[in-house]
Formats: structure tokens, C-alpha cells, sequence
């Protein structure tokens, strides 16, 4: 399995997930996007919360924007869950055994870079009481935050007060990715 540094393809895919070949990352991000795999993870602590990241900054592509606790794409030939879990690592600094839970296509252009995410998206989960070590070239800023806060806030119509206190805004997939992820995260006692 490669490490971040190597991570420079992804999988293109048909739409029933075959892989059908895999190119250079940002060439599968140009408009109008190539359908490729990829993984969003979920992670909660023991008392409930949701674990949500900001994109750093310098990301090529939704930077800022908060989203699940990791998101990534498994290089070819690799396991899907051993490379999330590899991923969650490199990212977030801490280990944790993750499922799969399901998934779903997604197709969303960057204002910022105009670049286009067009995914079969695998939801993972995973539960992590853990100390954190945040890469900051992956990560701007981690909130744990209540499920159905959150549930709440990706409902509201936009510019409505944000319940949360996170500044900035959602990713696009974290609203479909959280409905499948959600049956499957321990939810708060309050």
C-alpha cells in the first residue's frame, strides 16, 4: 500500500463501481470530471460526537470547507478499507478499524478551482477516543460536534445562523455521505 506522498491516481470506475483504469488524480478532476472511487469516513467518539475537519488551505480542490473526519481515494490495486484506515493515519495521526457502511455518486465543481469531484463515493465508520495529531497539510482545524446538530445544520436553508459556531462552509458530500453513514455512528445521550 503507498503512502500520501505516492497517492497520485485514482481508480476510474464504470457506474456499477468496476474499475475500468486508473489516471493521475488531477486529470480525473478536470471539467467534466471522470467517475473514480473514493472514501469519506465517519468518525465518532464513545459519547456521540462526530469528528468534522476543515480542509486546509492549500488543498487543490474545496479547501477550507468542513467535511467528515477524512476523505480520500484508495490507489489502484489497493483494499479500499486498508487504505482509508492508512489514510485516517496520515491525516489525523491516530488508528482505528473501519467498515464499510455504503455508498453513493456524487458530482460537485470547486468554486474556487473549478476542479470537479465526480465519485463513487464508499462511507466508512469508525469509532476513535484517541488523541489526534492533525496533519496540517490535510487539515486547517477539528470540532467534534452532535449528530443531529449537524444533521440540523446541512438542512438549513443557506445563510441561516449557524447552530454549530463553525465558520466557513459544508462540503457537497457530507449530506448524502451522513445519511448513510448515520444509522451506523452511536448517537449522543444528549
Amino acid at each position: 500500500m503507498q503512502g500520501s506522498s505516492e497517492r497520485g491516481s485514482v481508480v476510474l470506475v464504470a457506474p456499477d463501481g468496476s474499475p475500468v483504469a486508473s489516471v493521475p488524480k488531477l486529470v480525473a478532476h478536470q471539467p467534466p470530471g471522470s467517475l473514480h472511487l473514493a472514501f469519506s469516513v465517519f468518525l465518532h467518539r464513545s459519547d456521540g460526537a462526530l469528528l468534522l475537519q476543515r480542509r486546509a488551505l492549500g488543498k487543490y480542490h474545496f479547501p477550507g470547507v468542513w467535511a467528515n473526519a477524512c476523505c480520500s481515494h484508495p490507489q489502484p490495486g489497493d483494499d479500499l478499507v486498508a487504505s482509508a484506515e492508512l489514510r485516517v493515519k496520515e491525516e489525523l495521526g491516530v488508528s482505528c478499524a473501519l467498515r464499510d457502511v455504503g455508498v453513493f455518486t456524487y458530482r460537485a465543481t470547486c468554486p474556487d478551482s473549478g476542479l470537479v469531484e465526480h465519485e463513487r463515493d464508499h462511507v466508512l465508520v469508525g469509532s476513535c477516543d484517541g488523541a489526534l495529531a492533525p496533519n496540517p497539510d490535510e487539515v486547517a482545524e477539528l470540532a467534534f460536534v452532535d449528530l443531529a446538530r449537524l444533521s440540523a445544520a446541512l438542512g438549513a436553508p443557506r445563510g441561516a445562523p449557524d447552530a454549530l459556531g463553525l465558520a466557513g462552509r459544508f462540503a457537497p458530500w457530507l449530506r448524502a455521505a451522513l445519511q448513510i453513514a448515520t444509522p451506523h455512528l452511536r448517537q449522543g445521550a444528549g
